[in-house]
């Protein structure tokens, strides 16, 4: 009998090189014994043989299956896969089968560790749990299968400039801003308790809760019930289901949707406030959204400029009376819109006494989308325009090709259309004059057109 020991639940890497000396050497499934180190089991059989170094065949799709295998929780998952690499020696075609039984039961192990994978995802609530360092972050979350390694680059990508940590009972992962590190699992209790945010996101939750949308089961099925106790938002839940059916005869007798519990002038406030993103501190304030609290059309770009960051209000600098003049040709009266931009603060490099504009990343955009969705929900637009690429990401969560999506109306789940064009900056930074004057003509007819929709 062969006894493999892999260094870790998910070890794909270990998984992989002991798995090729097995397949070489013609080491049947039912032969081999595999273990995580430090569990017990049988230590009396032999390692991995020598393997003979001959190639084995594995079609495109097999690696990023066998990763995601891998992390599942099933005792069996290593022998299933050790049997299917040495069927597809035989068969190149198996994954294809989707008949097949072993093909269709990895598949189904691949599936259940993506749904785990979103639900962390979709259920890691960060709260602040300051040490020495300085602020910092913790969440805690129990996932069903072995994902923390796999899901880490997820929350380092979307949270780059927040330190934090997410404890699981099995693995605890950590971000310092550089590079990540794991450590041996927690209990609950190490987790930080409440924190001053979650006032806010509470507030906001209600504030965006629309009780004529609600659906119970639909609602339960995407949000099971045992991740309730890890969400502050969910102690709204009994209580706001309680009261959908009244509300919703209110709003129907209103003809109208009730709006935010908030006030836009709440809102503001507490942005100024924001340290959601480590950009806070070098900006000299943060620049909130203006216009008409009830617009149905807002306007959304990048961040605020230097001259923007001065004086607290968006849109005022360069940038900005290229935007005025174009909204002017299109017959847009700025006035009856509402204009913000995806991250509130002024992000820049000193060179000198000027600061020179940087681009917001991945992280800084998604932390100051929690605003940005506050004001669509404040708002409630009927048209959205994003201006750039960066506002694009702040609206849709991804990234988004502006040459792909432009000149169309793209639906969003609240009911609004979203218009996708250039930042006027672009416009600005074009040096041959007849293609400066081209792309400002598309620009006004973007905006035209954007406009025409409400």
């Amino acid at each position: 009998m062969t006894t493999i020991t892999l260094a870790a639940p998910d070890d794909f890497d270990g998984f992989r090189v002991a798995v090729r000396k097995l397949i070489t050497a013609w080491v049947p499934p039912e032969a081999v014994t595999w273990r995580i180190e430090g569990e017990p089991g049988d230590l009396i059989g032999g390692g991995p043989p020598a393997g003979t170094g001959a190639e084995i065949r594995v079609p495109k799709a097999f690696p990023d299956l066998a990763r995601r295998v891998i992390c599942n929780s099933d005792r069996e998952r290593f022998a299933l896969l050790h049997s299917a690499l040495l069927a597809l020696q035989q068969r190149p075609k198996l994954l294809e089968d989707s008949a097949d039984p072993l093909v269709r039961r990895l598949d189904m192990m691949a599936k259940a560790v993506g749904r785990d994978v979103h639900k962390m995802r979709a259920f890691v609530r960060f709260r602040e749990a300051p040490d020495e360092a300085g602020e910092r972050f913790a969440a805690w979350f129990e996932p069903e299968h072995h994902i923390v390694r796999y899901n880490s680059g997820f929350f380092t990508r979307r949270f780059t400039t927040m330190i934090f940590s997410i404890l699981t009972p099995e693995l605890c992962m950590h971000w310092d801003g550089d590079e990540v590190t794991y450590s041996p699992g927690a209990v609950k209790a190490d987790a930080p308790g409440d924190d001053p945010l979650e006032a806010t996101w509470k507030t906001y939750y209600a504030s965006i809760f629309n009780p004529a949308r609600l659906k119970i089961d639909a609602m339960t099925s995407e949000m099971p019930k045992k991740y309730w106790k890890n969400l502050p938002e969910a102690t709204l839940i009994p209580d706001l289901i309680a009261g959908a059916a009244k509300r919703t005869r209110m709003m129907i007798a209103a003809g109208t949707i009730e709006g935010a519990t908030g006030s836009m002038g709440q809102l503001r406030d507490e942005a100024a406030r924001c340290k959601r993103c480590g950009l806070f501190g070098p900006a000299t304030q943060t620049v909130f959204g203006e216009g008409p609290e009830d617009a149905a059309l807002m306007f959304v770009g990048e961040q605020p400029g230097d001259q923007e960051d001065l004086a607290g209000r968006p849109f005022i600098g360069p940038a900005g009376q290229v935007f005025d003049a174009a909204l002017a040709e299109a017959g847009i009266d700025r006035r009856t819109a509402y204009v913000t931009n995806a991250v509130k603060h002024f992000k820049f490099e000193p060179r000198g006494k000027r600061r020179i504009h940087s681009k917001p990343d991945a992280g800084e955009i998604t932390a100051c989308r929690w605003w940005l969705d506050a004001e669509r929900a404040s708002v409630k637009p009927k048209v959205i325009v994003a201006l750039g690429a960066t506002a694009a990401r702040g609206i849709t969560g991804k990234a988004v090709t502006i040459s792909k999506e432009r000149g169309r109306a793209i639906l969003q789940p609240d009911g609004s259309e979203l218009w996708i064009t250039v930042h006027p900056s672009y416009l600005l930074r074009i040096e041959d004059p007849a293609v400066a004057a081209e792309e400002r003509r598309k620009f006004v007819d973007d905006l035209r057109a954007a406009a025409a929709r409400v």
